[in-house]
């Protein structure tokens, strides 16, 4: 399974819509939402109501990315807003178990998020329960960085620790400076979802998207 998700950070909001629209019939598969509170990061982006706003634009999966302090306080309503899929911060909650639950006892899957200095260790008492993991090939909190390259050791850690767990069903997203140059050694790594921002919104939306699935299936 690979899954282009373009996050809507890096959009032209005057026009959201119609961008949204617009990566949808040029095949993307997800829309990702980069959820900052200016508390957990340093940066505020967008909440409920533009989610509100946008779910009936699109029949493609919202993915949310929580970079929020007590995400438990709030999932709830994103998943009543539309969000098919919720990722949080383990550092960010004290009962990340409890969380996980609520998340997918309401329907929707629940992912658990990797910053660059987090250790993929810290999943182990935690990978038997979550659908997908997201490693981030940047520091949270700003669209438009650099990859970082040894993002590239931790897929291949967590692969090596989905394995020991048995739980080899879990979703590896990617997100942070993925682009062409780099979305098909990715693929090859493992990676199943990419989050890509500016390489789908900077320049010719089609294209970017036609460009980007077409590398990122070399690995199928």
């Amino acid at each position: 399974m690979k899954l282009l998700a373009p996050s809507i950070l890096s959009a032209d909001f005057s026009i959201l819509g119609e961008q949204i629209k617009e990566v949808e019939e040029a095949g993307a598969d997800i829309i990702h939402l980069d959820i900052m509170d200016g508390v957990y990061v340093p940066n505020i982006t967008f909440g409920i109501p533009v989610i509100e706003s946008i779910r009936p634009i699109t029949k493609l999966p919202f993915d949310a990315h929580l970079m929020i302090v007590n995400p438990e306080k709030y999932v709830l309503d994103f998943i009543k807003a539309g969000v098919d899929m919720i990722s949080f911060h383990m550092d960010a909650t004290i009962h990340s178990h409890r969380l996980v639950d609520q998340i997918k006892s309401n329907g929707a899957k629940a992912g658990v998020v990797l910053n660059p200095a987090t250790p993929v260790n810290t999943l182990e008492e935690i990978i038997h329960y979550i659908d997908y993991v997201l490693i981030m090939s940047v520091n949270p909190g700003f669209g438009g960085q650099k990859f970082i390259p040894q993002t590239a050791q931790k897929v291949t850690k967590l692969i090596s620790l989905m394995e020991e767990s048995g739980n080899t069903d879990i979703l590896i997203e990617i997100d942070g400076g993925v682009g062409q140059d780099n979305i098909g050694y990715l693929s090859m790594l493992g990676v199943n979802i990419f989050v890509a921002g500016s390489a789908v919104f900077k320049g010719n939306i089609k294209e970017n998207v036609k460009k980007l699935k077409e590398k990122m299936q070399v690995a199928i």
